[in-house]
């Protein structure tokens, strides 16, 4: 699939898929939906933990894979965003991460060989999603105490590790390093995956997407754009890009920082516009391409696709609009 992949990215732009959460809350599971029966004596309220939902509810998340991809996404992600032992801690559940990464990538990879077999000329993949984790190894969570740490480099490369074994074991085609606001947390992830090619002697296509926080152009931890690619460009990558806390509008620049800087293939995947007041999104399919056009004349990009608010209609739109352009030139992609 690696081959199958490049080829691809030199052919055309791809699709990424929308927001997992979004579509997940509109099932409306109960407390009892996400414990099933295995988990129904759980001593925890687990509601939230999207992530178990691969085990508890896995026909749903079959059911989200589909229809992205026949919005027209090429690659999917897991639901693995918070598939470490650090984010899975809130909820007592640190020892099933290696389930929950394996699983959720075992059924993306059933639904991605199904859409493949139907269109043997336009291969699915699987992203193994690899989120930040709710903690920073660059920030103190204390304002009083400037100099505390929450979590440290090999804490958080060892999670990386155990996540990034269980996303391959289970059929991820890609890892995905997502929704990066902290460097320093990404290098961990990074270098867990290298060590992970190392000792199975092999080689995983990765795509690493940062997330700018504010108008100021910055990481969370006060990377700009440009600060961001170079610190993380020494790993043999496939795509950089950014994801997440902005609109498609407002990501725009900071992609033409990262587009022209970079000859590795570049991603976005922007929410769909600003939350409004009760933290919702309103961002028509129609609104969201009409923004995402401006990447595509401006050839700044060469995968594409959605992040919070964003729902396959959002994603056929993109789609449709992508495949009457051509993908950003790339200064080379070998295999």
């Amino acid at each position: 699939m690696k081959e199958k992949l490049y080829q691809a990215l030199e052919e055309r732009i791809l699709v990424l898929d929308g927001a997992m959460g979004t579509m997940l809350q509109r099932y409306e599971f109960t407390e009892a939906d996400f414990r099933g029966e295995r988990f129904k004596d759980f001593h925890k309220p687990v509601k939230g933990n999207n992530d178990l939902l691969s085990i508890t509810q896995p026909h749903a998340i079959a059911e989200v894979h589909a229809k992205y991809f026949e919005a027209g996404a090429d690659i999917v992600e897991t639901n693995t965003f918070s598939g470490t032992t650090i984010a899975m801690a809130d909820y007592d559940m640190e020892d099933l991460v290696y389930e929950l990464n394996y699983e959720s990538a075992k059924i993306a990879k059933q639904v991605a060989e199904e859409f493949t077999k139907k269109e043997p000329y336009k291969p699915r993949f699987v992203a193994g999603a690899m989120g930040p984790t709710n903690k920073t190894a660059s920030l103190s969570p204390d304002v009083n105490d400037p100099g505390f740490r929450a979590i440290s480099f090999d804490e958080l490369r060892i999670a990386y590790k155990q996540q990034a074994e269980a996303l391959l074991d289970g059929g991820a085609d890609i890892l995905l390093v997502e929704t990066i606001f902290d460097t320093l947390n990404a290098k961990a992830a990074l270098f867990a995956i290298e060590e992970v090619m190392d000792e199975r002697n092999i080689e995983v296509p990765i795509m690493v997407s940062g997330t700018i926080t504010d108008a100021s152009g910055r990481t969370l931890s006060g990377q700009t754009a440009e600060a961001f690619l170079i610190s993380i460009s020494h790993v043999p990558i496939i795509s950089v890009g950014f994801n997440c806390a902005l609109g498609a509008k407002q990501l725009t620049p900071h992609l033409e920082i990262v587009a022209h800087r970079t000859p590795f293939a570049v991603s976005a995947y922007p929410n769909a516009g600003l939350p409004n007041a009760f933290g919702e999104y309103d961002e028509t399919p129609e609104q969201m391409a009409d923004q995402v056009k401006e990447y595509l004349d401006k050839e700044l990009i060469n995968i594409v696709g959605g992040c919070c608010g964003t729902t396959p209609p959002h994603i056929e739109a993109i789609a449709n609009l992508a495949k009457q352009y051509k993908p950003r030139p790339l200064a080379q992609i070998t295999a």
